[in-house]
Formats: structure tokens, sequence, C-alpha cells
């Protein structure tokens, strides 16, 4: 294991909605024996009400707030000596503050999947609030490509069975 991972045990899972962070996080976490947590699930437990919830009724920069506050609370259990498995929401890593507060406190790893997995894997979702409008979703995957691409390491998602992906990161050289 590489001494960043070490000194800040933490892993954290980036990429598009539905890309399979939370289902792969869960696995690897397990693999490890380490804990995981879920953004999404951080939010919606601390808030009391759903993500889609919070977009509707607060809007998406308040919506990043939170995030961002969630996320720092789950970093500093890391910084603790706490081994965690993180699964970001999708735009989380696109924020730079969150980039910034990840780059020190151990590894980013991208989910790599492709954009018609995602799709279908959406397809009808109404908890997902940016994923809408159809035109809206192609451009929003695109345009965060970039951000996701910043992560240390990536993982290209070439099947739908979670044991491939996660055998995929054990194989990365962090470990």
């Amino acid at each position: 294991m590489i001494l960043k991972l070490k000194r800040t045990p933490g892993i954290y899972l980036v990429g598009f909605m539905a890309c399979g962070k939370t289902t792969i996080g869960r696995r690897l976490a397990d693999e490890l024996g380490w804990a995981f947590a879920d953004m999404d699930e951080d939010i919606e437990s601390q808030h009391g009400c759903s993500i889609a919830h919070i977009f509707d009724t607060r809007g998406e920069d308040e919506f990043r707030r939170i995030e961002t506050e969630v996320l720092r609370k789950r970093v500093r259990e890391v910084e603790k000596g706490k081994p965690l498995v993180i699964a970001l929401g999708g735009g989380a890593f696109a924020q730079e503050r969150n980039l910034e507060m990840l780059e020190e406190n151990g590894v980013t790893v991208w989910l790599d999947c492709p954009f018609e997995v995602v799709r279908e894997r959406v397809d009808g979702a109404s908890e997902r609030p940016l994923a809408r409008d159809p035109d809206v979703f192609r451009e929003l995957y695109e345009s965060r490509r970039a951000a996701y691409a910043k992560a240390e390491y990536r993982v290209e998602i070439t099947s739908d069975d979670p044991a491939t992906t996660v055998a995929a990161i054990l194989k990365l050289p962090i470990f």
C-alpha cells in the first residue's frame, strides 16, 4: 500500500451518476475490511429528505454547499486514520473546492462508464434531477469528464458485474 494511503486511508470513487460508485464502493470496502460511506445517502439521512427534494426546493447551489459540508465531515474521519471507501455524488468531484480537499487525504479513482450504459441505468429515474432532460443530461456527462480525468486513477467500467470493477481497482498500484 502506498504511503499516502497509509497516512490518510481514504479511497474516493468519482464518476458520473449511475456509473456504479455505491455498488462498487460497498464491495470494495468489504474486500478491504474498511468502512463505506455514500455521500448521497449521508446527505439524505442528515437532511431527512431526498436529493431531488433538495434540488427542487433549495436549488443546486445550496445542494452543492451541503454536499461539500458532508464530504468535509467524512474527510475528517479519514484524516484521523479511519479507513473509508467513499462514493461521491456525480457532481461532487467537479467542484474545485472538493477536489482540493481530497487531493491530500487519500486516493481518487474515476469509474469511467460509457454514456450509453449510464443512460440506460437512469432511464425514467425521476429521483435524479439532473437526468430529467436528455439533452442536458448528455451535455452534463460530456462536461464533467474533464473534472473526472483529474482523479489519480481511472478504471473503465467494462462489465455490469461489480466484481470485475472491484478486481480492477484492487490491481491498481496503490495496494
